[in-house]
């Protein structure tokens, strides 16, 4: 968990008052008592604050009644990108681009090509989405995808961010993902959606007929349940399945996604990358309702982020472009496949469709190195996700490789500016 310590000098700098997540405690040297409420106690709470001051700033470990609870650094530049905690796992999520010139195939080898680089690279999670009828994406068979990508890595987790559970049988996503969480032990993920992943022409045709989404929190308590070890007298069972260790989120771009998760008490995946509208409420909903649950003890958020990092901002500029295109181009009602970067964005928009795109797209960072670091950090200062989930359609499969490379790069920059290495 990334706890924000806002540091306050008070009364001439005797006390100073630390703002975790959950409660404000008042330090006075190296003790701590003050109001605990969720922390430990009615009142006053016996707690020590280990502090390490640096030319960048602060560290400090937070132990209630011999327990650490928090652990932050709070630099001096943090407000402009100076760093963040050891606490936040960065992953990948792909969406297998199909870009102009090229096909399926090409986008599959891609994709494996950047899973192999992001294992080495130390990204915690490779996730794939379910989308239909949309030529420049090639991810409709989730869960095949992920097979292949998890036989091509050996450490890194690889999942669904997500299966569009309206799409399909509770029953046979429990066997599918219990047989790959059979084939790859402790690796799988699961982040289920409710949206369909596609126009209406194609929902149809995905045979699945009930009109609404509405059905989705009692699927995703069925399907939770094949997961289950098997009860006497249980008549339908997945196998495999059934006791199979399969890591469950609940992916969302409203406040549907954040209720139900915390009802449910399972991990938070926020859609920020193309929903940002409703992010500040959502994760309010999630981290303020949260019921723990024998699969998590507490709430745990991922958030979705553009990156495209380039040797040099204009780089950087002209090849999200492509990016800016694949939304202007979906807004029209032409999806088709990735386009090359172009020059200059507006000759080919409108002023109506530019600012459709940059509200769509506001939560990016986008430049030379040190441009996306300060990007991440105010981000990740600003939202407190507990992990990252980058995202980047680059035209340029070369290109996007090292975007991702620059990325890692400037990760490990940021955790070393906090004090610690990467996870």
């Amino acid at each position: 968990m990334l706890a924000q310590m806002l540091v306050a000098e008070l009364a001439g700098g005797q006390y100073r008052v630390v703002r975790t997540e959950r409660q404000d405690v008042i330090v006075a040297g190296q003790q701590v008592v003050g109001t605990a409420g969720e922390l430990g106690g009615e009142h006053d709470v016996v707690a020590t604050v280990a502090w390490h001051s640096s030319r960048r700033g602060l560290a400090a470990c937070l132990s209630v009644n011999g327990e650490i609870r928090d652990f932050a650094v709070w630099l001096h530049s943090m407000q402009q990108g100076g760093g963040v905690s050891t606490m936040i796992p960065f992953s990948i999520l792909d969406l297998v681009p199909v870009t102009e010139g090229s096909d399926a195939r090409r986008a599959f080898a891609n994709m494996i090509e950047l899973a192999r680089l992001a294992e080495r690279l130390g990204y915690r999670r490779y996730w794939l989405a379910e989308h239909h009828n949309m030529p420049g994406i090639a991810s409709a068979a989730t869960a095949v995808l992920i097979g292949h990508v998890a036989g091509a890595t050996t450490t890194m987790r690889v999942g669904s961010g997500g299966i569009m559970l309206p799409n399909h049988a509770p029953l046979q996503v429990a066997e599918q993902f219990g047989t790959l969480g059979s084939l790859y032990p402790g690796r799988i993920d699961l982040g289920l959606g409710r949206a369909p992943g596609t126009d209406v022409a194609a929902t149809r045709a995905l045979r699945r007929y009930y009109a609404t989404a509405e059905e989705f929190p009692a699927d995703v308590i069925e399907l939770l349940q094949y997961f289950d070890p098997v009860r006497p007298g249980q008549q339908v069972r997945a196998v495999p399945g059934a006791g199979v260790e399969v890591e469950v989120w609940i992916l969302g771009s409203s406040l549907f996604g954040a209720q139900l998760a915390a009802r449910l008490g399972l991990p938070y995946a926020f859609a920020s990358h193309f929903a940002p509208d409703t992010l500040a409420q959502a994760l309010a909903v999630y981290r303020g309702t949260f019921r723990p649950s024998s699969r998590l003890a507490r709430p745990h958020v991922m958030l979705a982020l553009h990156v495209v990092a380039a040797d040099c901002e204009i780089e950087a500029r002209r090849l999200f472009t492509s990016q800016q295109l694949g939304f202007i181009n979906l807004r029209r009602g032409r999806p088709g496949l990735v386009q090359p970067p172009v020059e200059d964005i507006t000759a080919v928009s409108t002023p109506e469709e530019r600012a459709g795109v940059e509200r769509a797209l506001a939560c990016a960072a986008v430049g030379a190195p040190e441009t996306v670091g300060r990007g991440i950090a105010a981000f990740v200062a600003r939202h407190r996700p507990d992990e990252l989930i980058l995202t980047s359609n680059v035209f340029d499969h070369p290109a996007r490789l090292r975007s991702f490379e620059l990325t890692a790069e400037v990760l490990r920059d940021l955790l070393e500016a906090g004090g610690a290495k990467p996870e």
